[in-house]
């Protein structure tokens, strides 16, 4: 508990200055994360320890740290498949992902408030300057109820209201905004499938056709081996229309370190609408890196 207490600590000297607390509380979920999680154990593991009741359940996700990870926080490399590589087509993507939770769950089927904020950045690093030609901002509201089955936490249901654009103005600029409703089911501790649903609010002058590209819902599911140490999970994303269009990511993650929250990552990415700036135009990447996931699950 000492390192929570000190990250509690460094963030409230740090929130004198807005980017210091943005910064400081960044670092404070990622060493949350990596901290081992005892919660996990008791909301997962029944079999072992006994019957657990759905109330002492409740009690240990409503004890837990308000801050941490929301969706996978990565950093990798790669290049365009298929091409041979130039400092053109190679970049590094990165993306930064965290959750406020705002109540214990108290609200109606005891659910719980939430703010949440991922930043995915594309950065050209072997250009000169190297510029980050694609930041994408994807800030959010929503509210989740945890779901029990004979007392056994098996996941949860997500509504949200989101935001994302790319913050530029212009002929280049993007946004769109979504009313989402999603959840992630634990068939058991190494297999989940997920889905996320929205209907959206197309803002933004110059991606009117944003969903031809980006999507109107996706589906997915994760394996890992029951140690946690390897993993893999692959996300599809509809494309518009009645043609089986899909935007494909699969993942791959092998843990470093027995103990530690890190992961050794790939990703495969083939479609359209990876980042907001060109999303009318086709990718087929893949990239390698270091990946720091979300206790359970992450979000999507």
């Amino acid at each position: 508990m000492r390192i929570i207490t000190y990250c509690k600590e460094m963030l409230i000297g740090l929130q004198r200055s807005s980017l210091r607390g943005f910064i400081g509380a960044i670092l404070m979920g990622w060493l949350i994360a990596v901290w081992p999680s005892t919660i996990e154990a008791q909301i997962v593991t029944t079999r072992e320890e006994g019957k657990i009741s759905v109330d002492s359940i409740r009690k240990a996700m409503d004890d837990a740290p308000y801050f941490g990870l929301y969706k996978d926080n990565y950093f990798i490399f790669g290049t365009t498949i298929g091409q041979r590589p130039t400092k053109e087509n190679s970049n590094v993507k990165f993306q930064i992902s965290v959750a406020q939770r705002l109540t214990k769950s108290i609200l109606p089927g005891h659910s719980y408030l939430f703010l949440f904020y991922t930043q995915k950045v594309f950065w050209n690093i072997l250009e000169n300057s190297m510029p980050m030609t694609d930041l994408n901002f994807n800030p959010g509201i929503g509210v989740a109820r945890p779901l029990f089955v004979k007392d056994r936490y098996i996941g949860k249901v997500v509504g949200m209201v989101e935001h994302e654009s790319n913050g530029r103005d212009g002929l280049e600029s993007r946004s769109w905004n979504k009313i989402s409703l999603g959840g992630s089911i634990m068939i058991d501790p190494t297999f989940i499938v997920h889905g996320k649903f929205w209907i959206p609010i197309v803002d933004g002058e110059n991606n009117k056709d944003i969903l031809d590209y980006c999507g109107i819902y996706q589906v997915g599911t994760s394996f890992s081996t029951p140690n946690k140490r390897f993993g893999a999970s692959v996300i599809l994303t509809k494309r518009k229309g009645w043609q089986l269009n899909y935007n494909t990511i699969v993942e791959l993650n092998y843990r470093l370190f027995p103990r530690d929250n890190q992961y050794l990552f790939l990703q495969y990415y083939n479609g359209y609408g990876e980042g907001l700036l060109a999303y009318k135009e086709f990718h087929s990447t893949v990239r390698i890196g270091i990946v720091i996931k979300p206790p359970l699950f992450s979000d999507y």
